[in-house]
């Protein structure tokens, strides 16, 4: 299983996990298909290598481009019936979604082709934000981004997973002494992301021997920096008795794409 993100943060969002065998699938579609596919041609990846798009939450960074993707490419397109609701009434994407939604059942399982997945509402001022926990080949891969805190089901799944993706957006440092306006403030402390802190509690928590993979995501381009989440999360690996080298810890950067991982 080889993991991608092509972007992550405000700029945009979408990241790639493909099976050994068998097609991909894309997390969001917040970058343009013509971006993907010379991204995926330049890390040596086949362009077609994915059939699929799950789908987080509405907000354009992670949603700008899934017209465009249904328009192109044909995908399935995965998500709860409630955010697919919300999907169909958007301009750039309802003359096209319709032709390739699947609509994910709630509280259970569901395959779609190599992948096993289920979805976990998480907090955030969206229509509905979910996060994802994922089984294909044998990997076990949660991913949560844009949420005010993890409840305790995504707990639950990243506690078995071997891959664990988890937004760290923010220094709370940075953000409360910094130029944005108080409601803005507000609004990411109270209902818009994770701060490093609490990523950090997050992963003290859910930490096992099964943990391989921790990717920092949807890092703020005004109220962080790679390495003041990087060192957050690397404490609490060690704070919760991580063995030296047994988890790869990495930040996937804003706007480029991160190296092909091989989880």
């Amino acid at each position: 299983m080889r993991f991608l993100s092509f972007t992550s943060g405000s700029c945009g969002n979408c990241a790639l996990l493909l099976p050994e065998k068998g097609k991909g699938l894309l997390i969001d579609a917040g970058i343009s298909p013509r971006s993907v596919k010379r991204i995926l041609r330049e890390k040596g990846l086949d362009e077609d290598c994915y059939d699929t798009i799950i789908v987080t939450h509405n907000h354009m960074d992670h949603v700008r481009f899934l017209g465009s993707f249904c328009k192109q490419r044909m995908p399935l397109v995965c998500a709860p019936s409630k955010l697919h609701g919300v999907l169909a009434g958007e301009p750039l994407m309802r003359d096209y979604i319709a032709r390739n939604r699947l609509i994910l059942r709630d509280g259970e399982w569901n395959r779609v082709g190599q992948f096993d997945i289920f979805f976990f509402e998480v907090k955030h001022d969206a229509a509905q934000t979910v996060g994802y926990a994922l089984e294909c080949e044998g990997h076990k891969v949660v991913f949560m981004t844009d949420l005010e805190a993890v409840p305790p089901i995504a707990l639950e799944f990243a506690s078995q997973a071997d891959t664990v993706v988890i937004e760290s957006n923010y220094d709370y440092d940075m953000l409360i002494h910094g130029d944005y306006p108080p409601q803005l403030k507000r609004r990411i402390l109270d209902e818009g992301h994770l701060s490093n802190d609490d990523a950090a509690a997050a992963i003290k928590s859910f930490c096992s021997g099964n943990l391989r993979n921790l990717f920092l995501c949807h890092l703020s381009g005004n109220n962080n920096t790679p390495r003041l989440a990087y060192d957050c999360a690397r404490s609490a690996l060690v704070e919760a008795g991580a063995e030296e080298g047994r988890v790869s810890l990495r930040v996937l950067p804003r706007g480029v794409p991160s190296p092909v991982v091989t989880l």
